[in-house]
């Protein structure tokens, strides 16, 4: 059977305007336990590259451990003293190697990841095993890798790789001689004859968590269900392999691709706050922002006077990532009715919970265990509307127009929807109302040109109430998720109820970046 790998690391570097790019990093590293607990030995596989030497062929390169999408070809493969070092390039004339391209200049994509068939294994403690011998088929680029350092570790223009030596595969041979015939039209079609035998033969498709799934019977979406419904121990060994073992949790295993943007998608359906602010991910435990605490102070000088220290002052913010978590009780019945898709039951029911609390938490938070709100935050300046109990429209005008014209271009209205119905009353001083429904659907209403958020957790109207805020959300507040989605199975402790519970753990953070690109309305005491 074959098997996949994602083992090491990939360093983007680019130049700008370059139509072709080499990549290289290690596909491999030896004796290092992988996430599966797998150690490859030194010289595992020299027999396999040696085979490939013999028959004038090259482990594929794939995005995504797919044989329909061959993206380029490695240029070099060779064991170190640290690992199997890969080089090659991508193929700018496929679409998906230019996808690649730009995934990885980004730095959205940087995993590798081998397709392979043990051929020798020593079996060792705790389901372990020393791996001696590999038939290495292909070489990956991946989106998630199962090992923190399974990356690309450089990619670099054709003009830079001019100046540095092209290792072939036969860089271990003291007469190696380059194939002057190598890019000749038989040549490649020999070579792509051979690619095509070894896939047919070994039927390489992916098996790893990461690799993108082009049917919903993917490994991954496959072994998630599987789990969901009857558990981990009733899974096939290919299953239990697609399941990632959760890093941050004390078991638990993480939710596939596909569950996770459902989670997200649904949460930005509840959680107003996260449609119009800034969303970042991260894998640390916070996040540090530069801060500008004061601008330059030029002055008008003389010709031969001291010019004066003009130095801006800067600080930071730092964004703790806080742990939200909750559970749902499923049925043993429910789990056994094939027809329901018992995924994206889960998924809509966690991102109920999650964007409830999340976006109670953007507005209103006191940064206590969970995320800093905007309506709580020192130095979110307020606008007095003028009247204790009912909202004015001169209050509104004043409100939008007490930000500078970069921020209130690009503002938008945040409140409830008691508030939505008071501020659909108002009129300008001729009896037009302020309010204009949405003239095209999927498009937002607007009062005075700038569209409406409603958001549940926002004040009713009333005296000394904050019913309304206004500004440029994107640039005022940062919400940082650690995406990771944990999900734990327990079929024990509401089994005398016929009842399985699902506990679910996932990370986010958020905090004021910019307090002068928003402002709340505030009601006057009566």
């Amino acid at each position: 059977m074959t098997e996949t790998r994602a083992l090491d690391l990939l360093e983007v570097r680019f130049d700008a305007g370059d139509d072709t790019g080499l990549i290289e990093g290690f596909a491999a590293r030896f004796d290092e336990a992988d996430s599966y607990g797998d150690v490859i030995e030194r010289g595992a596989f020299v027999a396999s590259l040696a085979e490939h030497r013999a028959a004038n062929t090259v482990p594929v390169m794939l995005w995504s451990h797919d044989p329909a999408d061959v993206i380029g070809k490695w240029d070099s493969i060779e064991e170190t003293g640290d690992g199997l070092r890969v080089r090659g390039r991508l193929n700018l004339d496929v679409q998906r190697a230019r996808e690649a391209r730009s995934l990885i200049q980004s730095g959205a994509v940087s995993g590798l990841s081998i397709g392979f068939r043990v051929r020798k294994a020593v079996a060792g403690s705790g389901g372990t095993r020393t791996v001696q011998s590999i038939e290495l088929h292909e070489i990956s680029i991946v989106s998630l890798p199962a090992a923190p350092r399974a990356r690309v570790t450089a990619i670099r223009s054709a003009a830079e790789a001019a100046s540095q030596e092209v290792r072939t595969m036969d860089t271990n041979k003291p007469d190696a001689a380059p194939d002057n015939g190598g890019n000749t039209i038989e040549a490649v079609m020999s070579r792509v004859e051979k690619i095509e035998e070894i896939l047919a033969r070994n039927e390489i498709r992916s098996q790893r968590p990461g690799a993108q799934v082009k049917t919903e019977d993917g490994i991954e979406i496959r072994a998630f269900a599987g789990f969901v419904r009857r558990g981990r121990e009733a899974l096939a060994m290919d299953e239990v392999r697609a399941l990632v073992v959760s890093d941050d949790t004390v078991g638990g295993y993480l939710a596939p691709a596909d569950f996770q943007k459902k989670l997200i998608r649904n949460l930005v359906e509840i959680s107003p706050v996260r449609q119009a602010a800034r969303v970042t991910t991260t894998g640390a435990g916070s996040v540090i922002l530069p801060k500008r605490t004061s601008t330059p102070t030029a002055s008008w000088v003389g010709e031969t006077e001291d010019r004066p220290e003009t130095a801006p002052a800067y600080g930071q913010i730092e964004i703790p990532v806080h742990e939200a978590a909750c559970y749902v009780d499923v049925s043993t019945k429910l789990l056994e009715d094939a027809a329901l898709n018992i995924a994206n039951e889960l998924a809509f029911d966690f991102a109920e919970e999650f964007g409830r609390i999340e976006g109670a938490a953007f507005l209103n938070g006191n940064s206590i265990k969970k995320p800093m709100g905007l309506m709580v935050h020192a130095d979110v300046a307020a606008v007095v509307n003028g009247h204790a109990t009912s909202l004015q429209a001169d209050g509104l005008i004043t409100l939008m127009h007490s930000l500078p014209a970069y921020y209130r271009n690009r503002g938008a209205w945040m409140m409830n929807a008691g508030t939505v119905g008071a501020v659909r009353k108002l009129k300008s001083s001729s009896g037009d109302y302020l309010w204009r429904d949405s003239l095209a659907e999927g498009n937002p209403p607007t009062v005075l040109g700038r569209p409406v958020i409603e958001a549940p957790d926002m004040d009713d109207v009333g005296s000394a109430a904050f019913p309304i805020l206004f500004g440029d959300f994107n640039s005022a507040y940062r919400i940082v998720d650690k995406v990771a989605v944990s999900i734990l199975r327990d079929p024990y402790s509401q089994a005398t109820k016929g009842l399985v519970r699902f506990h679910a753990r996932r990370r986010v953070g958020g905090d004021v970046v910019r307090a002068e690109a928003v402002k709340k309305l505030q009601m006057v005491v009566s």
